[in-house]
């Protein structure tokens, strides 16, 4: 900003405020305000009072460095991890998990009646876990130097590599890998990637474990198609992880943030693993999306299926299908279940899933939703209930609009980013679909985010259906 527009700011660069918190962003920081002007505060939790430096100032908001807590709120505990203030990891360590629960339960009302302009909707407090620790099955750690070897998660908004030896949100097995492999990197010398070079070997430790089945993958993402001592290295690993049942190379020579390459290069067992989401078994390869929390994901999919209203003669539409693990639970009660898909891998997983468990009223197809469903109801094959899951930006307009001219009974609307859900709740609203009921699942507990599942109904047909 120029020195004119700063000038202009209630606020002025490092200097100290006193502000009240009013809530949480979606990173988990603290929302304050000036003046009206807003100010974002990382540490900083709803209903407490603080003293703040403006540290960074834009046009309509800026951040502040907290500086002193003047009044804590009821929910501020003490981190149970020691890197809990450097590793970006987990925003919420330091909110007791009830407080939580209540702000993820606050923060989709409000998306609901600020951003959506929907009054009056009936939104529960969150499902939470009866233990909220170790609840990951996948991990994914970076490594690199820092004077010496490290390995842990990244800094908050950096790609500072942060050593951790412990992390309380996920599986224990991971403590022992990243140990067998901190003792084997040094042992043999093997490099460790540098991302402004490009050069260096070992670039992430990834882990994966079936909760249910208690099947281990440990992949190794490299930059180059072979490691020194893998010998060594498959025996030290089968030595001391129980249940492991396959040991990938996954091979990335291309400088970039995305983590995992296309190529995999068994070591070790089998290229996959396996676990349950309820009654259905899924395939897990090194590259398959499967969601990380696998007790919530029971929840949230058991949600839909409720909100669904199934009576088995129903053709439904699953949009963003993933892998297929809602079509699977959709497919219990229904009498076809279409899932459509843009990433092939997902599709070619959802398909084998299918298979895995005998399901034979499921057809996945490739390509995007938005395009792929206005295509199938031209050539008239219509939905009586229609279910979306998008990414975080939401669904394309497209898709929105095919829903209203559709006209399904029912919508039920899969979200990880409450403000976009809100933004298309109120489109649908605009278009014939009433949200009757909004359930927050907390599938990722000592993070901000939250995932919610929503039911809507046809407006003129609220009474007979």
């Amino acid at each position: 900003m120029t020195k004119e527009a700063t000038a202009k700011l209630p606020v002025e660069k490092n200097k100290d405020y006193v502000i009240d918190i009013t809530g949480l962003t979606s990173e988990g920081m603290g929302v304050g305000r000036i003046e009206g002007y807003t100010l974002f505060v990382e540490g900083a939790l709803p209903e407490e009072q603080v003293e703040v430096k403006a540290i960074k100032l834009l046009k309509n908001y800026g951040f502040g460095k907290l500086n002193k807590i003047l009044k804590p709120s009821e929910y501020r505990i003490e981190p149970s991890c020691p890197v809990a203030k450097r590793c970006g990891g987990c925003q919420l360590l330091h909110y007791d998990y009830k407080g939580q629960l209540d702000m993820k339960t606050r923060t989709v009302k409000d998306a609901m009646e600020r951003l959506g302009g929907l009054k009056n909707l009936l939104v529960h407090d969150t499902i939470g876990m009866k233990e909220p620790w170790r609840y990951r099955n996948k991990a994914q750690f970076p490594v690199g130097l820092d004077k010496d070897l490290v390995i842990g998660f990244y800094a908050s908004r950096s790609h500072q590599i942060i050593d951790t030896h412990q992390c309380l949100i996920q599986d224990e097995l991971n403590d022992q890998v990243t140990a067998i492999m901190r003792i084997f990197i040094k042992k043999y010398g093997i490099s460790v990637y540098d991302e402004v070079s490009g050069k260096g070997l070992i670039r992430h430790i990834m882990t994966r474990k079936g909760f249910k089945t208690g099947e281990v993958m440990v992949c190794i993402v490299t930059n180059g198609e072979t490691i020194a001592n893998d010998k060594e290295l498959v025996n030290m690993l089968l030595d001391k992880v129980k249940g492991l049942k396959s040991i990938i190379l996954n091979v990335n020579k291309k400088q970039t943030n995305v983590i995992m390459g296309n190529k995999n290069i068994v070591l070790y067992g089998d290229e996959y693993i396996t676990d349950y989401i309820g009654e259905f078994r899924f395939m897990i390869s090194p590259l398959s999306f499967f969601q990380v929390n696998p007790v919530q994901t029971e929840v949230l999919y058991g949600k839909a299926l409720e909100y669904a209203g199934l009576q088995g003669d129903e053709v439904v539409f699953d949009a963003y299908c993933g892998i297929g693990t809602i079509s699977l639970f959709l497919s219990r009660k229904a009498k076809k279940v279409y899932g459509v898909e843009i990433v092939d891998q997902a599709i070619e997983n959802a398909k084998q899933n299918a298979k895995l468990n005998n399901v034979d009223n499921v057809e996945f197809i490739l390509g995007e939703s938005e395009k792929v469903i206005p295509d199938m109801y031209k050539k008239g094959i219509k939905a009586d209930v229609i279910v979306v899951d998008p990414p975080r930006k939401g669904c394309e307009v497209e898709m929105l609009d095919v829903i209203a001219d559709m006209q399904p009974k029912r919508v039920v609307y899969v979200s990880c980013n409450p403000s976009t859900l809100a933004r298309d709740l109120k489109y649908l609203d605009g278009k014939g679909y009433k949200a009757v009921e909004v359930q927050p699942v907390d599938m990722f507990p000592h993070t901000a985010h939250v995932e919610t599942v929503v039911c809507l109904n046809r407006k003129h047909s609220e009474s007979s259906d």
